[in-house]
């Protein structure tokens, strides 16, 4: 796989890992709970999760992703957590 299509994937994969913990409500407040006291737990357990679903992510890559949304929830999420993000 040449780095090109790795860094589609990866990319891909955090928004495919987005939608879905978008999609799930508690567990969009669980990881807010955790990121407010925990920024750096949260981070990792959102790339826990995407290994749990077959989409591996990096810190990284879902720093990327969170980052180049436009999105006032998620925005607020990150103005709390930027400190361990």
């Amino acid at each position: 796989m040449s780095s090109s299509n790795a860094t589609t994937n990866a990319t891909t994969n955090a928004a495919v890992l987005y939608g879905r913990i978008s999609s799930d409500p508690e567990l969009t407040q669980s990881l807010f709970r955790q990121a407010l006291q925990d920024p750096s737990g949260a981070l990792g357990r959102i790339v826990a999760l995407g290994e749990q679903v077959g989409l591996p992510v990096s810190p990284e890559e879902v720093k990327a992703h969170l980052a180049g949304l436009d999105d006032g929830a998620t925005k607020q999420w990150l103005v709390k957590a930027r400190g361990g993000l």
